[in-house]
């Protein structure tokens, strides 16, 4: 069995869980905004503030994966958070083009 250190362990969830938020967050976008059938006549108010709960609980677990692996010099997960930040700024910047 492999012994891993706190903070190793640490960087290991924290990214797991900033993957999941993202793609949970990336699938009640699509299904909400993109599948939706028919028109929107209004936006669904309790999807928008699911979003926004996912997207605080997302910065919070990429930005302390961030600095954690910045503190402790780990180069894999250093790359990791921040290929992570790229990527979940591009996407706000895609949905803001797309919705305005």
């Amino acid at each position: 069995m492999i012994r891993r250190s706190g903070k190793m362990q640490f960087l290991f969830w924290a990214f797991f869980f900033s993957v999941l938020l993202y793609l949970w967050i990336l699938w009640i976008g699509v299904r909400t905004f993109l599948l939706h059938k028919g028109p929107m006549m209004e936006l669904p108010q309790q999807e928008v503030t699911l979003l926004f709960i996912l997207y605080g609980f997302l910065i919070v677990t990429t930005m302390a994966g961030t600095v954690v692996s910045i503190m402790i010099g780990n180069r894999p997960y250093i790359r990791r958070f921040g290929a992570m930040v790229i990527l979940v700024f591009a996407t706000i910047i895609a949905a803001k083009g797309i919705f305005g």
